[in-house]
């Protein structure tokens, strides 16, 4: 694969296929049967079942989480919970990568629905056997979620490319976002709701019902395939490739590593949000519930206007704004009292951060989706995806410690001033700063060229 200019990656298909049809054509021919003027169909019947099924999911593991708070009020055992649901992410992604690359995605997603299905059964099976749940199950189940979604959300992330046209990905990744929004408003919630009236055991049940509806929609999706499905899996060789494609992408590469310090502060007051409400402000799971809602409104507000007005020609300066608006916020949410009305101010900060969230993550999604071929799609984000993780967890193993000694909210002024510093640093970096412009540059070019090879072929 031949290196773009200022460190963007040209793509290796058009270059060698540009006497063929534009590139949406071409996509669609992955698979005889999904043409383009049935993509939205095909597409919206796979995005209602990641709905169906994400939602269940998320009410069973807002629940969890609760449980864990209400049971144990400790900032250890939430962070150790937390730190179980990534450490997946960050020691699998990198040798997922080349696995999504070659393996038929649907079916990757149909077994790890199924395999999540089968430890919620497990779990609910012992709760109503045992008086409680034993701890360390608990913690078996969350990490098995966590490595069922360490291959779903990279193979979710590369099938979007293939499914949509190349001018409407921005718009569609706005979409999702609203999508996983409207997950996170409603999973609290209703997970808050049913937490007080259904028993534990038989809520966790919920998952198997997600697991059908995901499957069952999937059974009708139409994935197209890319070339390199079938192919021999090299793990080490097909790993050192995505690491060495990414970093050869200079821009991308700096960008990366910002986001990784970035979740290495952000990350210790994301795990202790329950214990910010329920502890510091002396509320219960419904208020932590209210605050999740609020802040997943925001998300849904915000990617409802990337939805509609996502074709921006410099997409980093939004990213700037995400990390300046998500800095204030957060840093100002650990600075309020430990009143009724500083609750209220709270919520409200926290619905602005939401707001601004999808900026940074869904942006940043459609760029990468943009500056790579399918057929390498999933190879770089397994190493992205881990990259972006690692700190995480680094920052988790200091943070129930730290915030039992320091107070829960010393994180959130920490998460939010390490926000702002790490904005400050990727715009002090040019090639990160102008990633985006350079990147529509050559999307623009490539487009004329094809469109001009088009005309010559009509002719």
């Amino acid at each position: 694969m031949k290196k773009r200019r200022n460190g963007l990656q040209l793509s290796k298909r058009r270059q060698l296929k540009r006497n063929q049809h534009s590139r949406s054509d071409r996509m669609f021919k992955r698979s005889s049967t999904v043409k383009p003027t049935h993509w939205k169909k095909n597409f919206y019947l796979f995005l209602t079942g990641q709905f169906l099924s994400g939602i269940t999911s998320m009410v069973v593991q807002y629940s969890i989480i609760w449980y864990l708070t209400k049971t144990t009020g400790s900032a250890t055992v939430l962070s150790f919970a937390m730190l179980l649901g990534m450490l997946p992410m960050v020691l699998l992604s990198p040798f997922a990568g080349p696995l999504i690359d070659r393996w038929n995605k649907k079916v990757l997603l149909i077994v790890t629905d199924i395999i999540v299905a089968f430890f919620a059964l497990v779990l609910s099976i012992v709760g109503t056997i045992s008086a409680d749940f034993p701890l360390w199950l608990v913690f078996v189940s969350l990490l098995v979620r966590s490595v069922a979604q360490t291959f779903q959300i990279p193979t979710i992330q590369s099938i979007v490319p293939t499914m949509v046209p190349e001018e409407e990905l921005t718009k569609i990744n706005g979409q999702f976002s609203m999508v996983q929004s409207a997950n996170f408003i409603i999973a609290p919630a209703l997970g808050a709701v049913l937490y007080s009236v259904v028993p534990m055991n038989f809520l966790i049940l919920l998952d198997i019902l997600g697991a059908v509806f995901g499957v069952g929609l999937l059974l009708l999706v139409v994935i197209p395939k890319i070339t390199s499905e079938g192919e021999p899996i090299h793990l080490l060789a097909d790993t050192k490739f995505g690491f060495k494609t990414l970093f050869e992408n200079k821009g991308l590469w700096y960008i990366t590593i910002v986001v990784s310090v970035f979740l290495l502060l952000f990350m210790p007051a994301a795990s202790l949000y329950p214990l910010m409400t329920m502890n510091y402000f002396n509320g219960s799971v419904v208020q932590a519930g209210l605050v999740e809602v609020v802040y997943s409104i925001g998300m849904l507000i915000g990617g409802a206007v990337i939805s509609i007005f996502g074709n921006w020609k410099n997409r980093m300066n939004l990213i700037f704004f995400a990390y300046a608006v998500i800095g204030v916020t957060i840093g100002l949410s650990g600075l309020l009292p430990a009143t009724n009305k500083g609750f209220i101010y709270f919520v409200l900060l926290n619905s602005i951060a939401g707001f601004a969230t999808p900026y940074f993550n869904t942006l940043l999604m459609a760029m990468i989706q943009q500056s790579y071929e399918p057929n390498v799609l999933g190879r770089v984000l397994g190493v992205l995806n881990s990259l972006m993780s690692i700190t995480g967890p680094i920052g988790l193993l200091f943070a129930g410690p730290l915030a039992d000694k320091i107070g829960v909210e010393k994180m959130f002024v920490i998460a939010g001033v390490g926000a702002i510093v790490c904005g400050a640093i990727n715009f002090m970096i040019p090639i990160a700063r102008n990633y985006d412009k350079e990147l529509q540059k050559q999307l623009a070019k490539e487009k004329e060229r094809e469109l001009e090879q088009s005309k010559n072929e009509t002719f």
